[in-house]
């Protein structure tokens, strides 16, 4: 397909799951800031897990099929999106064709939605990966967010593309990004910086998301965080989802665009599971901490790898059905007019059916 953007929205990037093995020559991974949202969405697709999509912050763009046709899929915030003016499902497939005009609203919830479509969105790969780097002006669409007039190809998409049309994924198996919920951390590498009354600030306060959180990192607002002397140590690797405390005492979680090392104690990690729900929050929303052991958060990982697995099944059942998958695992597929019920390791999911029998 090609797609020429009328309205670029507020800030509209090309990403995919990141840019990887390049940290020691200095360049940050980018990629999604929720990878899981974009992940699901290639499923659905079946695209390549890492294919890239549309991150779309905020408000989003206006957008117009000039040629072709392909499926998308919306997954992520609720970003208000309609297809000539109809409104259409978040994490649900749909197809579109030449002369179709996709519109995306503010956000009913969360911040960043993911637009995917059939095949991934087709700019060079720079370093192994097609998502933009906005501060070093390389990747994506021209190492920028996108602006009007501008136009997206598409690449070549799985030969059963249009076979992915009414495919949704069940309520169960979408991430939940809840705004109210605290954030997992695993506390360190330099915790030991810190006075046993500044962890207990971190821990115990409620923090709240500045207006210059941006891709780099969240910078927040609330009680100031004790140091035991300084701020400042031999720069160290800065992981995703690290938690740097400056001199300050102002936390700030480091993000997609963060820098590969940093000079400032680092009091904890957030959960990586945690991570796209932090990034789903908007300025002036709150945060809490609460502190996990590294086992647990291994245990979350492994949970979150299971979803996608049952997202990977659930398309392997719309595509073979009618029929069973994997009856030895307890998987399986019961189709009625108007309706599916998938069975994904003894767990029952409902799916609507949108095409006759």
């Amino acid at each position: 397909m090609r797609l020429s953007v009328g309205s670029p929205g507020m800030f509209t990037t090309v990403q995919d799951l990141g840019r990887y093995g390049c940290r020691s020559r200095g360049v940050p991974v980018a990629g999604a800031m929720d990878g899981p949202a974009l992940r699901l969405g290639n499923i659905l697709l079946g695209n390549d897990e890492g294919a890239a999509a549309l991150e779309i912050t905020v408000l989003g763009p206006v957008l117009r099929v000039e040629e072709g046709e392909g499926c998308v899929v919306v997954t992520g915030a609720d970003a208000g999106v309609t297809r000539n003016g109809a409104a259409l499902d978040t994490w649900r497939v749909h197809r579109v064709a030449a002369g179709d005009t996709l519109a995306f609203a503010a956000p009913a919830s969360g911040a960043r939605a993911y637009l995917c479509v059939s095949g991934g969105f087709d700019v060079p790969l720079v370093m192994g990966s097609r998502s933009t780097y906005v501060r070093g002006r390389f990747g994506g669409h021209e190492g920028r967010a996108l602006r009007a007039g501008d136009v997206l190809r598409t690449g070549a998409p799985d030969v059963l593309w249009a076979d992915s049309e009414g495919l949704a994924l069940t309520v169960g198996l979408r991430p939940v990004r809840d705004a109210s919920a605290p954030l997992r951390v695993v506390m360190g590498p330099q915790d030991d910086a810190f006075t046993p009354g500044g962890i207990e600030t971190f821990l115990s306060s409620e923090y709240t998301v500045s207006a210059s959180a941006d891709r780099m990192g969240y910078r927040l607002e609330g009680p100031s965080v004790e140091h035991c002397e300084g701020a400042d140590i031999v720069s160290d690797a800065v992981a995703l989802g690290s938690v740097q405390v400056p001199g300050h005492g102002q936390p700030i979680v480091m993000l997609a665009d963060r820098q590969t090392t940093g000079g400032y104690t680092k009091i904890a990690t957030v959960c990586a599971v945690d991570v796209p729900v932090l990034v789903q929050r908007l300025p002036g929303q709150g945060v809490r901490f609460v502190r996990v052991s590294v086992p647990e958060a291994l245990r979350l990982l492994r949970d979150e790898a299971r979803l996608y697995g049952e997202a990977r099944r659930l398309r392997a059942a719309w595509r073979t059905r009618p029929g069973t998958v994997s009856p030895a695992s307890g998987s399986g597929l019961h189709r009625e007019r108007g309706r599916m019920t998938l069975t994904v390791d003894g767990v029952a999911h409902a799916v609507e059916w949108e095409r006759l029998p």
